[in-house]
């Protein structure tokens, strides 16, 4: 109770490597992670200092080269000295920004605008990496889309894709299995990303925003989510996406679907919205499990990870709310004033909480919908230590606690798109 792990993931102080999977506060990092000492960023997250000369151009006529720039891997030598009076812009080259080229390989150019992928880390953590990887479309040769119709096109079916989506596209967008979405140059879709259905499939660097009732107005749950998944989908991560206004819910996750990571994400709402049939606007978040009598497609299932996820601005309830499901929160940040509920205990739902920040909230933890078998085990959270019927689950997977002392900062400046 109020936090303390018991047997089985009993958390050490001090820095040492908590027994069964977990980690210290401070930033030590459990066995088989990428250590991330006192929040610090990941490797392979950190943009190279300076950015990349583009390969392939002319040196500048008259100027004087930059001696100061440390390269970045993969890429060219990084920049540091003042620009070249005087000189010709390098042409033919792909700038790296950031450091190496992320997935899909060097920037794409639309609109006379050079689109490059940002360079993050190649593979999740948590539930997206047990029980087989989360590898979405793999090595396949990028595609660009800049239309419903397109993206459609380019996302249907189950043969493995990598997709990159460039400008505003409104409607709803149906994602098969084994792909890779990835948002260039502020890439935004402005309706639903459909996900029924499907499995392997990575989303990265996207905005998404909902139908915000618009569809049903006269009951918003009868609306669409922002992101919908359902139906069984496995092996699904979901990394630096701003999602916002879901008619129904921001993302819901239900009917069987498992092995899910959502990092780096944040989901709000634009405003207070009405909904004649709930007081507070159904402004619902983070649905997992969709009834308290579908125990028998749900068990054993609906097995979440929340990594770096940051609850904004107007989300009343569901941060999440879970039924069934083991689901891990960590390292993640509250910030929804005027909250009805962050997250809540549904039927027998497994919930760790762990080094996550709640900040000018008022209900925190609500057990309303809780039955005998519900737990949920709140460990170094800042604002927050109810715990019901402890211990939660040990994850099986590894990864590393950022100091929660730090988690605000790092969560406020790294969630979303970049």
């Amino acid at each position: 109770m109020g936090g303390t792990t018991v047997n089985g993931g009993t958390r050490s102080t001090g820095g040492a490597t908590a027994t069964g999977g977990t980690t210290t506060s401070g930033g030590t990092t459990v066995t088989g992670s990428n250590a991330a000492t006192g929040g610090t960023t990941a490797a392979g997250e950190s943009k190279a200092t300076g950015g990349a000369t583009a390969t392939g151009g002319n040196t500048a006529v008259g100027g004087t080269n930059a001696t100061s720039g440390s390269k970045a891997t993969g890429g060219g030598t990084a920049t540091g000295g003042n620009t070249a009076v005087g000189g010709t812009n390098a042409t033919g080259g792909s700038k790296a920004t950031g450091g190496s080229t992320g997935a899909g390989g060097s920037g794409t150019t639309t609109s006379g605008i050079t689109c490059t992928p940002q360079t993050w880390d190649s593979v999740p953590i948590g539930w997206a990496t047990v029980s087989g990887a989360t590898t979405g479309g793999g090595d396949a040769t990028p595609t660009m889309v800049a239309s419903l119709s397109a993206l459609n096109s380019a996302a249907g079916g189950s043969g493995a894709a990598v997709i990159h989506v460039s400008g505003k596209i409104s409607g709803v967008a149906k994602v098969g299995s084994n792909k890779t979405i990835l948002g260039l140059c502020g890439a935004e879709i402005d309706g639903s990303l459909d996900l029924s259905g499907s499995s392997n499939v990575i989303v990265r660097n996207l905005k998404v925003v909902g139908y915000n009732c618009s569809d049903s107005p006269s009951d918003c749950s009868a609306g669409s989510d922002a992101v919908h998944i359902q139906g069984g989908d496995t092996h699904l991560w979901f990394d630096h996406m701003d999602i916002s206004d879901g008619s129904d819910g921001n993302m819901d996750i239900t009917h069987g679907c498992d092995f899910i990571t959502v990092s780096w994400t944040k989901f709000h709402y634009s405003s207070q919205r009405t909904d004649p049939a709930n007081n507070y606007g159904h402004r619902f978040s983070n649905l997992i499990g969709h009834s308290d009598t579908n125990g028998a497609e749900d068990a054993g299932h609906l097995n979440v990870t929340f990594d770096h996820v940051w609850w904004a601005d107007n989300v009343a309830e569901r941060m999440p709310r879970v039924r069934f499901g083991k689901v891990h929160v960590f390292n993640s940040l509250y910030t929804a004033t005027g909250d009805a509920a962050c997250i809540e205990v549904g039927v027998s739902c497994n919930i760790r909480s762990e080094n996550n920040v709640f900040q000018d909230v008022t209900n925190t933890v609500d057990s309303s919908h809780a039955d005998s078998a519900s737990i949920i085990q709140s460990i170094g959270n800042q604002g927050s230590s109810t715990s019901i019927n402890p211990p939660a689950f040990t994850p099986s997977y590894s990864y590393t606690l950022e100091d929660v002392t730090t988690v605000a900062a790092t969560v406020q400046a790294g969630a979303g798109p970049k």
